[in-house]
């Protein structure tokens, strides 16, 4: 198991749990996070944005150009911004910490 640690908008920690293969946005789902994922990871919207921890931003493959190009359209978006759609859990990345943002925009103008 993948040992996750999500902060919500409000400050509140949930530690989660997921399998190596889930995407970040499936288990913050599954833990009632705020995160919509409206596009269900087509990467048309940036509503599952999470602020990964800086020390462990340097444990995520790079973003690819397209989810950059989406990261450039979040609201809130920080240098160490990533779309959680975009993230498979494997074991490299036990222990990680993300910050859900307080704000999603939808940029399917929806």
């Amino acid at each position: 198991m993948i040992r996750v640690r999500f902060i919500a908008p409000d400050g509140q920690i949930e530690d989660a749990t997921g399998s190596p293969g889930d995407l970040l946005l499936h288990l913050a789902q599954a833990y009632g996070q705020p995160l919509e994922g409206t596009c269900e990871g087509q990467m048309a919207c940036s509503t599952c944005h999470v602020i990964v921890a800086a020390e462990d931003f340097a444990r995520l493959p790079p973003a690819s150009e397209e989810e950059e190009d989406m990261l450039d359209l979040a609201a809130g978006a920080t240098r160490t911004s990533r779309l959680a759609c975009q993230i498979e859990l494997v074991p490299a990345l036990d222990g990680l910490t993300v910050r859900v943002p307080g704000e999603a925009r939808d940029m399917r103008g929806r």
